[in-house]
């Protein structure tokens, strides 16, 4: 027998309430049958046998990828996009734990959870890129490479995923009624973040590093000795943006689950606007810096330079703008969109750097397959059902009546 709220219940019973919501195993996969379900199966249905080939047949089989062009788009969008978008974990955790910005703590779980599933499913991506994904940690553990980039991405992001499960596990542990794990892994929460910003800025920088290493392979306008301080800035900007886009889903999706109000969730969205905006215009500042540190003026009028001038014009400077309108106006709504905006401008630029702007000058140029592109929306589509999963479970969105708040 398992005691729940003072009720003596059967571990069948237990298993029902915490897996299937209460409901039977037929009414629970009734209210599966949703057109979002639909899709999701429909798209795990082509992801699924695509992965069998790729790790049974090879990279050959699944991508175009060449000795020209080792990384493509599972690196460029599915491991660099994917953790300089987890990046919220890092600046949120910090803003509320270290900081004690104790408005913000609303949505510190669900920064933290999509961090944390972000991490997990970039280390996923990682593994179908490489060519012998079980020597994933031989890096890390039989040869050691301490002078190598890779070496201290590895280690970092595996830590950092620890630290990550450590600030997730206080709404593991309240889903699940373990009071005195709860209690022990709360007083983690200040040690493990502090921990985490100090792998978080190490790592998001030493991404842009491995790319000093591609100086004749690099365009001109994205290669600059002060790519990992570019990485780490943006990094920080997308975490933010990536934050008022997920908050903005959850209000929606899960209002049922949300006692916060809505006034007060809207001054959140504008306060992360404005760190968002200021950040944008230091990050803008620093690539006109990397032009005139190279010298590289010349080059904006060629057509590399025109794509150069949309990715910063078009994608840092205008949402910065937008940014800086809405908070001063208070308008909640063009926050959110000019977040969206951001977002996808930084998924540009990782793309810019990791593909188009990369062998730039060679004719065989890496064109994604089609099993590309349907590995990566699998691998998406995955987090998104994860994350609902947890959502509709624990308490993530809301505070348990039964613990008392972290801080």
């Amino acid at each position: 027998m398992t005691t729940i709220t003072g009720e003596n219940i059967t571990f069948i019973e237990w298993l029902q309430d915490k897996l299937f919501l209460g409901m039977s195993f037929k009414e629970y996969f009734k209210k599966l049958i949703t057109p979002f379900n639909i899709i999701a199966t429909l798209i795990l249905c082509v992801g699924i046998p695509i992965a069998f080939v790729r790790f049974t047949q090879g990279l050959a089989a699944t991508t175009n990828l060449t000795d020209n062009n080792p990384w493509g788009m599972w690196i460029g969008v599915d491991v660099l996009c994917g953790v300089a978008l987890a990046a919220g974990g890092f600046t949120l955790g910090s803003a509320v734990y270290l900081f004690g910005m104790k408005e913000y703590h609303p949505i510190v779980r669900p920064a933290v959870l999509t961090g944390f599933l972000g991490y997990f499913f970039v280390v996923i991506g990682l593994c179908f890129d490489l060519g012998r994904p079980w020597r994933l940690p031989y890096p890390m553990f039989v040869s050691y490479g301490t002078t190598s980039v890779m070496f201290l991405v590895g280690w970092h992001v595996a830590l950092y995923l620890s630290c990550q499960f450590v600030e997730f596990c206080p709404a593991l542990f309240e889903w699940l009624g373990w009071k005195k794990f709860r209690k022990f892994v709360v007083g983690l929460t200040i040690g493990a973040t502090i921990f985490g910003v100090i792998l978080s800025t190490l790592h998001q920088s030493a991404l842009g590093g491995l790319y000093l290493l591609a100086a004749k392979k690099l365009h001109p306008l994205w290669y600059t000795p002060f790519l990992p301080v570019f990485f780490l800035v943006s990094a920080i900007i997308g975490g933010m943006t990536m934050v008022i886009f997920e908050s903005s889903l959850t209000h929606r999706v899960f209002s049922h689950q949300i006692s916060l109000d809505h006034k007060k969730f809207d001054k959140l969205t504008i306060g992360l606007g404005k760190a968002a905006a200021m950040t944008l215009m230091g990050y803008f500042c620093l690539k006109v810096i990397g032009v005139a540190h190279g010298d590289h003026w010349h080059l904006l009028g060629t057509p590399m330079g025109q794509w150069f001038l949309l990715e910063v014009l078009g994608f840092v400077l205008a949402p910065c703008f937008l940014l800086v309108w809405a908070v001063r106006q208070e308008r909640a709504g063009w926050v959110r969109f000019a977040a969206i905006w951001t977002v996808i401008g930084l998924i540009l630029n990782r793309v810019n750097v990791s593909m188009i702007a990369f062998n730039w000058n060679l004719p065989d140029r890496y064109v994604p397959k089609w099993t590309e592109f349907a590995v990566t929306i699998t691998i998406i589509t995955v987090g998104v059902l994860t994350f609902r999963w947890i959502v509709n479970r624990m308490p993530i969105l809301w505070e348990h009546p039964d613990y008392e708040p972290e801080i």
